[in-house]
């Protein structure tokens, strides 16, 4: 039995992935524990959903404290009283690395697939994955070094989102499939999956919006939205800003991320699947004023979007907490559409640089992941 706990929407699509190559190789096995549709869909028993987790922030993480408090100490008395072949946490480290270290004790075998960006923030981290898990898979190819240096059992098994997108999108046909012509210009608004997020991004990015509108009224805009919250804070926030020229689709983030010629997208793993797609973004992210004031002092790079960070240069802009006004955020957007015409060298240099990047996360990240999986449970 494999137990296992993905805490939001991207670790859910990551998780799938990895129960697909599981399932290839150990067609018996049963898996439980949080998780989102795409676990499901491959079989996954889940006791919570996975938007339980879906919380980011100090302060917002306190709102939330006793439900996932509650929904940790039950997941971790059952799991105790029928425990695992082996426990693996996806991402979510503030849940997942107590989860493990109280499993490992006991004598389960914990891996954790994502490591903490203990090279971007939170260093202190480090100790508390040597005491809580047995191995790390990493999506990034300097990470195993990193931990190796700390004690820490690690292997790299790239990121299983660039088995996903292909390495040359088919811009044309995602455009055939969302109903965007081929002479539009197409911007994507990703304002996040969380509910957090939505709550402190939506207005500002469709405020941008409404501004990228008015300067070039020709632009068109798809937003894919979870359905959880397409109804409600997403639509609303729209409505307040945007005309008819807006399209708002269920999921279909891949779908959108291809159709489009930039994206205005939030910080997270929705801007390497937009690097991906070898696309221009400009990133975007607000939260609370106090969760903001803890993250920016742990913070160990000049960088926060995963793409500057692995390219280790600000390749798109980055418009944080304050600077992430409307107009700045508009202002940006714009500036990618106008290099199109005006200067179409640059989009091409960064979508050379993103293919390199694609090349280097592109790995069998399944069959590595459960080669190493293997190697631990027969030791």
């Amino acid at each position: 039995m494999l137990a296992m706990v993905a805490g939001e929407t991207s670790g859910d699509l990551l998780a799938g992935l990895l129960l697909e190559g599981f399932k290839a190789r150990w067609p018996a096995l049963t898996a439980c524990g949080v998780g989102g549709p795409a676990m499901r869909a491959r079989g996954f028993d889940a006791w919570w959903p996975s938007d339980k987790l879906a919380v980011r922030g100090y302060v917002e993480v306190l709102r939330h404290y006793r439900e996932i408090v509650g929904i940790r100490r039950q997941l971790k008395a059952r799991l105790l009283q029928a425990p695992p072949d082996v426990f693996i946490g996806v991402d979510a480290p503030d849940f997942n690395l107590n989860l493990e270290a109280d499993l490992k004790r006991q004598g389960v075998k914990t891996v954790h697939f994502i490591s903490p960006a203990v090279w971007a923030w939170r260093a202190e981290r480090i100790e508390k994955i040597r005491r809580s898990v047995d191995h790390v898979l990493c999506i990034f190819p300097f990470e195993p070094a990193l931990l190796a240096a700390h004690g820490i059992e690690a292997s790299y098994v790239g990121h299983p989102l660039a088995s996903v997108i292909p390495m040359q999108p088919d811009r044309l046909a995602a455009r055939r499939v969302l109903g965007f012509d081929a002479a539009d210009t197409v911007v994507a608004i990703l304002p996040g999956s969380r509910k957090s997020e939505i709550q402190y991004l939506a207005d500002r990015f469709f405020s941008a919006a409404a501004l990228i509108s008015r300067a070039q009224p020709a632009i068109k805009f798809v937003v894919p939205a979870i359905p959880a919250l397409r109804e409600t804070l997403v639509r609303a926030a729209a409505a307040a800003c945007m005309g008819e020229n807006l399209k708002i689709i269920e999921g279909q983030s891949h779908a959108a991320l291809a159709c489009c010629d930039v994206t205005l997208v939030a910080s997270g793993t929705a801007t390497l699947e937009a690097a991906l797609f070898k696309r221009p973004m400009v990133i975007g992210y607000n939260m609370h004023w106090l969760s903001w004031q803890i993250m920016r002092r742990k913070k160990l790079q000049p960088w926060v979007g995963l793409p500057n960070i692995l390219c280790r240069d600000f390749v798109v802009p980055e418009l944080l907490q304050d600077q992430a006004t409307p107009q700045a955020l508009a202002e940006a957007v714009l500036q990618w559409t106008d290099a199109r015409t005006t200067e179409p060298e640059k989009i091409t240099a960064l979508e050379i640089r993103f293919t390199a990047l694609h090349v280097e996360l592109l790995r069998d990240t399944a069959t590595l992941s459960i080669d190493a999986i293997q190697h631990l449970l027969e030791r």
